[in-house]
């Protein structure tokens, strides 16, 4: 009997000439065979997605190992941490063996957390336990975005759940910045009925009228700040007229890519808003250093403001607002409560604070797993033409430390997601034996035909992987 396979060109046909492409589905080929026959999607996109509080290894003092995968790079079974995203396990590029080296605190005496945190995504060094790092030393995200994201309504997206708890008291600070540009860190964005606004305009259907009526307010409230401008000009100085001429100017660029934004799109189905009544955006304002201060109401609701929040960041790819979106799940601290996982401790607390709770920290891990794997689906679900947006994509899932009760940065639980296999070739658990994880940075921004042989502080190796463990 022959096998039937469908064309990864077929389309399913509706009345009226309407047309929907297809993802790709296994009952067009085998796999990986299947799409090597393919030609390759470029990369367009970016994305970050940060969880905090690192991985449940085996260690000298804990003889649980609940991250690890096992077998080889090719053929490895999941751990019981990742098992939630074995369904896309052919998309993956599971990176073990580079240490966080920028963040060692016996080496630089950066703070355990901070020097990760702000390290993760620039590769510098912490200038100190209360400052960031040294200026031009942006994150890779936005590095990539002064590429990808040319003439987009947005250059990048920051966007954060249950964000700034504990010591930095619902500021940006160390302890919670991630995404830098050349002059110092960018606040993530926290409201997400704010968001959508911003992004899908305010109607309650979230449809293309709505997102069409945002877009010409948003260019009104322009007009209205362009004139109150032009008024406060005549009476400033000749530098500071310069000044405002330069801001005006960005200003009116800004408007402009609004206005030939294109406002209907195939692909473009601004998401269902969703009701986040209950959960405070700013919570973190009344927190206190070690977390007693508890909002359980707002924790409750952190599943579904995440996956708002993850419905928002693939539409606003999509529909094609930005290429550069990072996200995160808390702040290094994390000093929030899990009453959907019947935790009612912060996840500083089952690290360290309480003693190092190897049970807990595996559950909590798990449920991160399980958001991931909703945001792989979503985006391998939104047909681009021919193939999907997880397909033009590198997601980065990453971390601040290593080992939750000794603070070390070695061996990272880093995992990299996305594009069509050839790219970056997928389907693989990579040991890198140890090296800096600069070099990883560095070989993520050549992914996208950046040049560089180097990232990062230069006190740091940063050489691109070599095989066997490079990306492509």
């Amino acid at each position: 009997m022959t096998r039937f396979k469908l064309s990864r060109r077929a389309v399913i046909k509706g009345a009226g000439g309407i047309a929907i492409g297809l993802p790709w589905l296994e009952i067009m080929g085998n796999g990986r065979q299947a799409r090597a026959q393919a030609s390759s999607v470029p990369l367009k996109r970016f994305m970050t997605v940060y969880q905090p509080g690192g991985a449940v290894r085996k260690t000298s003092t804990n003889p649980t190992d609940n991250y690890t995968p096992t077998g080889t790079e090719t053929s490895f079974t999941m751990s019981p941490v990742l098992m939630p995203l074995d369904a896309y396990k052919s998309r993956l590029l599971i990176v073990d063996g580079t240490n966080l080296t920028c963040g060692d605190q016996s080496k630089y005496g950066v703070e355990q957390h901070q020097g990760g945190e702000v390290g993760w995504l620039t590769g510098a060094i912490q200038m100190g336990a209360s400052n960031y790092i040294a200026k031009n030393s942006p994150s890779i995200d936005q590095v990539l975005a002064s590429r990808l994201s040319t003439g987009k309504a947005f250059p990048s997206l920051q966007m954060a759940i249950r964000w700034a708890t504990g010591k930095s008291h619902g500021k940006l600070s160390p302890i919670n910045a991630m995404n830098f540009s050349d002059t110092g860190p960018i606040g993530p964005r926290l409201d997400p009925q704010d968001i959508f606004t911003t992004l899908f305009g305010g109607g309650g259907s979230g449809g293309v009228d709505a997102n069409a009526l945002a877009v010409k307010r948003r260019q009104s409230i322009l007009d209205f700040v362009d004139k109150r401008y032009a008024a406060l000009e005549t009476k400033l100085g000749a530098a500071d007229r310069a000044r405002l001429e330069e801001h005006l100017t960005q200003i009116r660029s800004l408007e402009q890519r609004l206005a030939i934004m294109p406002t209907t799109m195939a692909n473009c189905t601004p998401p269902t808003k969703v009701d986040t009544t209950g959960y405070s955006p700013t919570s973190g304002l009344n927190a206190d250093n070690d977390g007693n201060v508890k909002d359980t109401a707002t924790d409750s609701k952190i599943p579904t403001v995440g996956q708002f929040m993850m419905d928002m960041m693939v539409m606003a790819m999509a529909c094609d607002k930005t290429n550069v979106v990072s996200l995160q799940w808390s702040d290094s601290e994390a000093k929030h409560t899990f009453p959907w996982l019947n935790l009612s401790e912060h996840h500083h607390y089952y690290q360290h604070d309480g003693g190092f709770r190897a049970a807990e920290c595996t559950k909590i891990d798990t449920w991160y797993s399980t958001m991931h794997a909703y945001l792989l689906k979503a985006m391998q679900a939104v047909d681009m033409g021919g193939h999907s947006l997880l397909d033009e994509t590198v997601v980065f899932f990453g971390t601040e430390i290593a080992d939750p009760p000794s603070h070390s940065k070695t061996n990272m639980p880093f995992i990299l997601a996305g594009g069509d296999g050839k790219t970056m070739r997928t389907g693989r658990w990579i040991k890198c034996g140890g090296v800096p994880h600069n070099k990883l940075l560095t070989s993520i921004l050549n992914l996208y035909g950046d040049k560089r042989t180097s990232f990062g502080d230069s006190r740091v190796e940063s050489t691109p992987l070599a095989a066997p463990t490079s990306l492509t």
